[in-house]
This record gives C-alpha cells, structure tokens and sequence, in this order.
C-alpha cells in the first residue's frame, strides 16, 4: 500500500509502509547512510503528517519485514495480544500519541495495553514526538525487576558498575569494581566486558566478583558480558553464573550474525534458571542493543534503524529480562553522528522500550571520533534520570580503557541523584548504609568511615 500527502503545490508519494516510517524519522547519519532518510525537512514533515493518519490495525496486517522468512516478525505477531491491543484498536498513529500524552493516561493504562503494542507501532508513534513528549510517556510506564535486588522502582535509578580492564588483569579489575562500590555503584549489575571469550579467564572473573559479594554480603548481580554460549559452558562447568548476556538486533538476519537465534536463547535462559541464584527474584537475562547493528550487519531489509531497535526489544521482553541496555552512541558516527542524534535515540530507545515494558537503562556513550563531547552527554543523563530511566553504566573517569569509549563515570551517578533525587535500589540502598559508605539520605559518608572496609578488600583481594 503506498501513502500520498501533499504540503503546499508539492505531493510526496511513499511506496509503502516502511517508506512512510524512514522518511519520518528525525535526521540520523544511519538511515542518510542506507539511502533510505527523507532528502529534505519538507519531505520528513510530509512522511510524519502521512504517517499520523495510519491506523494501529495497520502494522498488524503489513509486517514491515515478512512473516515467512523473519522469525523476530513471527515473535511480534504471534505473542501480540488482541485482548490488550483492544483498547486503543481503534487508533491511528496520531492519536496514539494524543492518547500517550493525555494525563488520562496512566500507569494501570500503559501497563494494560503493553502486550496489544507492537514495536513498530511504538517506533512509529516516537517518530510523531518531541524529545519532552518521549519523556513525560516514558515516565509514566515503570518496569520493575528482580534478581537479588530491585530495580526500576520509581524514584529510583541504578548503576551498572563497569571495571574493565584490557587484559582482563583481576586485580586491575577489583581496584575499579571497589571504587565503584564506594561511590554507592553496582546496584543494577556488576558487569565486565571481558578482552577475551577464553572460558577459563572468563570463570575467574566470575568467581572473583561472587567470592567478594558473598564475603561481604552484597545484594547486587554479577556477569561476564561474553557471548551466550561462553556462558552455557560455564553454566555447564559449574561457574557462579548470576545474569545471561547477549548483544540482540531486530532482525532474524542480524542476530545470525552475532551467531544466535531464539532458540539460543530460550536455551541460555532456562540454563540460568536451572541454578536458581536469585534471591528476589528469577529475572536474569541481560540483553544490549544499539541503533544501527542491523544496518551495519546489511541486515535491516530497509527498514530504518529506530524501528529496528524497537524491535529487538520485542526479543528482549520474551525472555522476562532483568536489564536491556541499549548502548546508545557505541557504533559510531556513521549511524548517530552527533550528540544531537545521539541524545535523540537515547530518548527514543528509552521510550519504545519502556511502553514494551521492556526494563530500559543506558549506556549513555559516544566513541572518540563523532562529533560529541561529555557536555552532550551530561544533557541526556539528565533527561533519561528525567524520563524514569532503570539505570546507567558507572565506568571510573567516564572512560573506558577496555573498549575505547566515553561513558558515564561513578560522579555523573552522584550528580543525577543528587539533583533529581533519585535513590538507589532499595536492599543494595540498605547494605550501604551498613556498610557507613552512604548515610540515610543516600549521600556519601566521608572517606575516614569506609577505611576499614576499603582496606578489609584490598588486602583480601591482593592489591596494594
């Protein structure tokens, strides 16, 4: 079906529906770069005003990329629910976003419909907001989860603690895991992207960082961010594995190219739930994404890459995650090219995962040559903490000496806590306060108090 929409003498006609959802899309050096982007600002505004007028109902019988030969599109239609989907079945695009924005709308509302929603029409209505309105829905839609704390509780944010190292050195790592710690870091995760799949260094981390937690008692998860099935063979092996990880795309084609499917993954879940190592709770996959991994894998069918990562949010929620962290300017400057764009997916990423009731943080990142610099990254902190964001990545210095990036550092956690008030998860809030490294406001207790814990570790663990 194509779509028409005229502005002025000037008529502007869309093939189809994926067309339509391109040219709309706010500017991206990564839809420019698969020649699918509008040509003009008059052409973007024709795309939105078209795309404004198609009904819900539509994305249900027009599958951007086909039933028969896409396995993530047969996942979006086979577990959409008419049931939830019956509420705003009547919809267009345009009113979807009135109805999102309405303060009607609330919390019990967008909970209702999450299963009727799809990603697409999701990425779609995103295409049709400014940044305030993806942060006033997005605040209102909470996901909550659990391991062996709690997270995406309003008021709140957490932190995924970030110690890497470039040789996977324990101690070099241990030094960055306890800093973190005494910032009040490491609620959402514990995490290392390890220099290397080798499964042997891979277990030592991982008992590394369990053997600290259980020393100490701390409420908080640990994984090694290795590919899913270097984690089967460590849950096979008998490694303390807490949380899955699996970088995911929107696209059957594009997850084949990060060597999984679907049943890789239901396999790496039911693996993880075999040790029962959750406390709290039993939510324990940890999923990354990024805008422009199914363009950079030629995998994304010509479909624009804001609606390919709402997709893969669709693969996310199917396995009841604890995290999905879309690592939002990691690619680069060829598909977000600068802190703009990148503030802009940020916000986008945040809000379609969000109303997919997907547990959205952020890696709110950009890499050495975009054009973007910390300031960039100080403004969509803010309004992601803003927004109801689950939680950010704590990286010491902002800088992460493993993969080469700038990220956000311990500081940045302490300033959008202070100035928003945001506390931390609540049993991991609790240890700190026991641990005198946080008083009952949630600020930090002067450095004298944690010495004797700060020593206790180091010299537990070896480092000078």
């Amino acid at each position: 079906m194509s779509y028409t929409e005229s502005i002025g003498s000037r008529t502007y006609r869309f093939a189809d529906l994926k067309t339509v959802l391109a040219k709309a899309s706010p500017q991206r050096s990564g839809d420019q770069l698969a020649s699918i982007a509008a040509a003009s600002e008059e052409e973007r505004v024709a795309a939105k005003m078209a795309l404004a007028q198609v009904p819900l109902r539509t994305f249900l019988n027009d599958p951007l990329i086909p039933y028969e030969t896409d396995e993530v599109t047969r996942l979006i239609i086979d577990d959409h629910s008419p049931q939830a989907f019956a509420e705003i079945s009547h919809l267009t695009v345009g009113d979807f976003r009135n109805w999102l924005l309405s303060t009607a709308t609330d919390t019990d509302a967008l909970t209702r419909i999450t299963q009727g929603l799809t990603p697409e029409m999701v990425a779609a209505v995103s295409k049709l907001m400014r940044n305030q309105d993806l942060i006033t829905a997005a605040r209102k839609r909470p996901v909550i989860t659990r391991f062996r704390n709690t997270v995406g509780l309003p008021g709140r944010m957490s932190v995924r603690l970030q110690p890497n190292h470039p040789t996977d050195d324990v101690k070099g790592i241990a030094a960055s895991m306890l800093d973190g710690l005494m910032y009040g870091c490491g609620d959402a995760l514990i995490g290392i992207n390890p220099a290397s799949d080798n499964l042997t260094a891979i277990t030592k981390l991982l008992q590394m960082i369990d053997d600290f937690r259980q020393r100490y008692q701390v409420p908080t998860q640990s994984c090694v961010l290795t590919h899913v099935t270097s984690t089967i063979a460590a849950i096979e092996k008998g490694a303390p594995v807490d949380l899955v990880f699996q970088s995911i795309a929107g696209t059957e084609k594009a997850n084949a190219s990060f060597g999984i499917s679907l049943a890789l993954l239901q396999e790496a879940y039911e693996a993880g739930l075999s040790l029962k190592r959750g406390t709290v709770g039993n939510n324990l996959m940890y999923f990354e994404t990024g805008q422009g991994s199914a363009l950079s894998a030629d995998a994304h069918f010509g479909v624009d890459q804001q609606t390919c990562e709402a997709r893969a949010y669709a693969v996310a929620r199917t396995f009841k995650p604890f995290l999905v962290n879309t690592v939002v300017g990691f690619i680069g400057p060829e598909y977000l090219y600068d802190g703009k764009q990148i503030t802009r997916a940020g916000l986008e990423d945040h809000f379609c995962g969000k109303l997919l009731g997907v547990p959205m943080g952020c890696d709110i990142c950009y890499t050495n040559h975009a054009e973007a610099d910390q300031d960039d990254m100080d403004n969509l902190l803010t309004l992601l903490g803003v927004a109801g964001i689950n939680f950010i990545m704590g990286v010491p210095g902002a800088d992460d000496v493993m993969l080469n990036y700038q990220s956000t550092s311990f500081h940045d956690a302490l300033y959008v806590r202070d100035v928003l008030g945001l506390r931390r998860a609540p049993e991991f809030e609790e240890w700190l306060e026991s641990m005198q490294i946080i008083d009952e406001r949630g600020a930090l207790i002067g450095a004298s108090a944690r010495q004797p814990l700060l020593e206790g570790a180091r010299d537990w663990m070896g480092i000078a």
